[in-house]
């Protein structure tokens, strides 16, 4: 009896570790798999919709879950619950407040490759210290460098490679 007993809490506290591995890290930032998604105040269908997104890509916050639901935060700080399903693990990122240059190198006198209205969605390609590499997609492609604390969908201490 003892030796059962033994054996399964080893086989209980071998277990957890994976299961917990398993879990994704919150908060953790995600993207909207469509251009509609409903944000509703509470993990269920059952739950009434506050919000009606329309605009895939836009980063959320992941900041809870609960079965295939996620509880998330957007940039202007709205709070609800989306189906997992309704999200991409694609990360993006968006242009906070004022209008910013997106340059060719990591650094403030490089080259400026265009000039970014706030609301613009760029996928984000990587973080290095201050700066992260975005792709905007719009007439033409262009990929360069955002200071981090010009957008909202990353951390300040994330590194994103």
């Amino acid at each position: 009896m003892v030796r059962v007993v033994a054996a399964l809490l080893l086989a209980c506290a071998l277990a957890l570790p994976v299961a917990a591995a398993d879990k994704p890290q919150l908060p953790h930032f995600m993207s909207l798999r469509s251009n509609e998604v409903n944000l509703r105040a509470g993990p269920g269908e059952q739950y009434p919709i506050q919000w009606v997104y329309r605009r895939k890509g836009l980063p959320v916050e992941v900041i809870d879950s609960y079965d295939v639901w996620r509880h998330v935060r957007d940039w202007q700080g709205t709070e609800g619950w989306i189906q997992v399903r309704l999200l991409s693990a694609a990360r993006t990122v968006i242009i906070k407040a004022d209008t910013r240059t997106i340059y060719q190198e990591p650094a403030r006198d490089s080259a400026a490759l265009a000039k970014l209205e706030p609301g613009v969605i760029a996928n984000l390609l990587e973080c290095r210290n201050a700066w992260c590499h975005v792709e905007i997609r719009g007439r033409r492609v262009v990929r360069g460098w955002l200071l981090r604390n010009e957008i909202w969908g990353v951390t300040a201490d994330e590194i994103v490679e």
